[in-house]
């Protein structure tokens, strides 16, 4: 009888153990975003935008898209919006920051002015952000 006690205990205890070590474990291992700094950055106008980037987003901008592009020497990150009813519209970079694993980007798209509304012409609204060319992989949030 003492001998099931102990062994029930034990099971008992390990399976504690293993619901503390699997809890645990989960919060060990999440990814977290530690900003090591934020990143210089340039919005390029449609003239300075490389023509083969041009063309990829042509091909593109009717859905929305996130791609990125380098040449060697610096980075593009774009992103659409697709297709929008009417014209007028802006897009707010919120931030760009660096992390050890990532790039990260945040952006918003802004709506146009009540005036600007009344233009039922569609329009396709995108950015496109310059900035040092780095390895890491962009994670668009």
């Amino acid at each position: 009888m003492k001998n099931i006690r102990i062994a029930v205990r034990a099971c008992l205890f390990g399976i504690m153990l293993a619901c503390v070590l699997s809890v645990t474990g989960c919060t060990l291992l999440s990814e977290e975003k530690i900003k090591l700094r934020d990143l210089e950055f340039t919005v390029l106008g449609e003239e300075k935008i490389p023509q083969q980037l041009k063309t990829i987003i042509e091909e593109k901008k009717k859905e929305p898209f996130q791609i990125t592009y380098t040449d060697n020497a610096n980075l593009y990150i774009c992103i659409g919006y697709g297709e929008q009813e009417t014209g007028g519209y802006s897009i707010a970079v919120n931030e760009l920051y660096l992390t050890d694993t990532n790039i990260c980007v945040s952006t918003s798209l802004l709506g146009p002015e009540a005036s600007e509304k009344s233009n039922k012409i569609s329009s396709y609204p995108y950015i496109v952000i310059k900035t040092e060319f780095l390895e890491q992989t962009v994670t668009f949030e």
